[in-house]
């Protein structure tokens, strides 16, 4: 049961990857990608922190490779993933402190983050501190309120306690999902 378990997972991480892939150019402009917000809080939501960072750098290397993005591409998911994860799991499953996991991980600190590594790694001149935090904001804000709604949806369907019952390791995980 344990090896069926861990197959269901990486076949779920491998959707979330391919559809985050897929998704990504829709709403995309430079420096702000709704659609990987969507990505980072579902996954961290339906699978917990450690998989959604996986799933963001997962995103983020194949966009930088296949269709030429800057390393925003993993600056601005990777600490928003695991900050929803981590809040999340914190909350004891509240939808909303995924979000603002996201919000804060990638709103803030990843748009602050950027700056260094789009200045001295990629030679962009011209950028502050804070030049992609409105941007990064915008973006997850609304990636975010897609993916408060969509989960929010499934969670009064009663599908979202399924999926995490399926992709929990043990029997009680006792996540609220609210």
């Amino acid at each position: 049961m344990k090896k069926s378990n861990y197959l269901l997972k990486m076949v779920t991480l491998a959707m979330f990857v391919a559809l985050g892939v897929v998704i990504s150019p829709i709403l995309r402009v430079e420096g702000m990608c709704p659609m990987a917000h969507l990505i980072n809080i579902t996954c961290a939501v339906f699978m917990g922190p450690v998989y959604s960072i996986l799933c963001a750098v997962l995103i983020g290397i194949i966009r930088m490779m296949i269709m030429g993005i800057p390393p925003l591409a993993l600056t601005g998911a990777v600490f928003g993933a695991a900050l929803s994860g981590i809040f999340y799991k914190l909350s004891k499953g509240r939808i909303i402190a995924a979000v603002l996991g996201e919000i804060i991980g990638t709103g803030i600190i990843g748009a602050i983050v950027s700056y260094p590594v789009m200045t001295y790694l990629w030679g962009k001149e011209g950028l502050t501190w804070f030049f992609y935090v409105p941007s990064f904001i915008c973006g997850t804000l609304i990636g975010g309120s897609i993916a408060f709604v969509l989960l929010l949806r499934l969670k009064k369907t009663g599908v979202l306690s399924k999926i995490q019952s399926s992709l929990s390791d043990d029997e009680h995980h006792g996540r609220k999902a609210a």
